[in-house]
């Protein structure tokens, strides 16, 4: 059960195709730099010719995987960190999933929601397939395999489904001949990026990984891409996949929320795209107050932007206990509303007596926000003005991010004034879907603001004909 109302993305995955036996190492280091994207179940497959190896279950990525666990290295290696958007949370539903066909074994790691998932496992159940799991990502990786066969060729294969998909998906495949395909949607709705070095190439959701495990960041898999790369090379990368839904682009929350600060996605620092925010904020939801706070971690930066654009002090408002994990006990229902204190516990050498701009990422139901305002003014803040870095959540997502129900969102319940009053802040401001867009100006695509805008219906579906 989830601890906080703070909207959460379906998962990452990470890929290497090396010259050297060390595959399986590198995508375990990989995937705690990619952690922050899921944290339910974790998984890592090892290719060696057509044979895989495969490790996956339940929990976090240190948690799961020992020497012993990692210790078939190879040259291939997909790996997978998972949120559930789709399928409950069992260790079946945990990527990389492995799937046989004719002539050889596929692994495929899946980021992202399949809209056309039903349909697709329905026609390939009567044509003889059966699975095991509830999740999307199961699908992606039998419809690949079933494409393979019937294409006879792998690369063909490939393209063959990732053009019958609908919806979200970046995807790693390790296949035979020490083979790795990188797959982007035609939207490029989640990030996918290549990076280089003496060993060979990894591909991973965010730069920041590869910056971890010493990879050169070398670009972006471009919306529509197939990328294929053995024995450490390139072999083919081409824009093959059409169908752009109305223009959309990348999720827009990535820069807001899901990405790691030190990652860099279509040519945009999220580091600077949420300083950008920030500055945008301060100008279109001023406050006359002492100091400005961000919340940890994911509001510090467009904290930071908020004090440079108005020129009020940057000042820590909070200590964060990282020791807290998801084992952590409320075993009553006061210890349960004081959660939010157990992990953010406010600075009152800082606030006490003072006038706060609080910046955070975003509001959802407002039971975060409410305690967290509360426990600033019980720490002494003599007036707690609330700033938002993205604008209200109106509208849920068919594309991988797990926002409430509609109905639940604070947002459609109530009126900017009554949210506030609700949260118990002095004032409350969210940064206009304009201002967002021009915070995240310098991005290479266009963006996805569904959730936000309400234009997200989902794409047509599509048959295995």
């Amino acid at each position: 059960m989830r601890t906080d109302e703070k909207p959460c993305e379906e998962c990452a995955v990470f890929g290497v195709s090396l010259t050297t036996d060390e595959a399986a190492g590198v995508t375990y280091n990989g995937l705690l730099a990619l952690q922050h994207r899921g944290q339910e179940g974790a998984g890592i497959a090892v290719a060696y010719g057509n044979k895989i190896y495969i490790e996956k279950d339940i929990g976090l990525v240190s948690e799961i995987f020992t020497r012993e666990r990692i210790d078939n290295q190879g040259k291939t290696a997909v790996g997978h960190t998972r949120y559930s958007t789709t399928g409950g949370s069992t260790k079946a539903n945990v990527g990389p999933f492995v799937t046989d066909y004719l002539t050889g074994r596929i692994a495929t790691a899946h980021n992202g929601n399949i809209t056309n998932a039903k349909e697709i496992r329905g026609e390939l159940q009567k044509n003889g397939l059966r699975f095991n799991a509830t999740s999307d990502s199961e699908v992606v990786s039998s419809l690949i395999a079933y494409c393979i066969t019937k294409e006879q060729d792998t690369i063909s294969g490939v393209i063959k489904a990732a053009q019958l998909l609908k919806g979200a998906f970046s995807l790693v495949i390790a296949g035979g001949s020490n083979r790795l395909f990188a797959v982007r949607d035609p939207n490029g709705f989640r990030p996918l990026c290549i990076g280089r070095n003496p060993t060979g190439y990894a591909v991973a959701s965010e730069s920041c990984a590869l910056d971890v495990c010493g990879f050169e960041f070398v670009r972006d898999v471009t919306p529509g891409e197939v990328v294929v790369i053995e024995n450490g090379e390139v072999t083919y990368e081409n824009a093959v996949l059409s169908g752009n839904d109305n223009g959309r682009g990348l999720c827009i929350f990535e820069y807001v929320y899901f990405a790691r600060p030190d990652s860099v996605i279509d040519g945009l620092s999220v580091y600077d795209a949420r300083f950008n925010m920030g500055a945008v904020l301060a100008e279109e939801c001023p406050a006359d107050a002492d100091i400005v706070c961000g919340v940890p971690d994911s509001g510090l930066e467009a904290a930071s932007g908020y004090s440079a654009g108005s020129g009020i002090r940057m000042a820590s408002g909070f200590v964060k206990n990282r020791y807290i994990g998801r084992s952590f006990i409320y075993p009553s229902q006061t210890q349960r509303d004081g959660a939010v204190r157990q992990k953010l516990n406010p600075l009152s050498a800082n606030i006490k007596g003072k006038r706060v701009v609080l910046v955070d990422d975003s509001i959802v139901r407002g039971t975060t926000s409410e305690k967290i305002v509360r426990s600033l003014k019980s720490a002494g803040a003599r007036e707690v003005h609330m700033r938002i870095s993205s604008p209200p959540f109106r509208y849920t997502c068919h594309y991988g991010t797990d926002i409430d129900s509609e109905e639940n969102l604070i947002a459609n319940k109530m009126s900017l004034q009554e949210v506030c009053k609700k949260i118990g802040a002095d004032s409350l401001g969210y940064i206009s879907l304009e201002g967002l867009k021009r915070a995240c100006g310098q991005c290479a695509l266009p963006f996805c603001t569904a959730c936000f805008s309400g234009n997200g219906a989902a794409p047509p579906k599509n048959s295995l004909e």
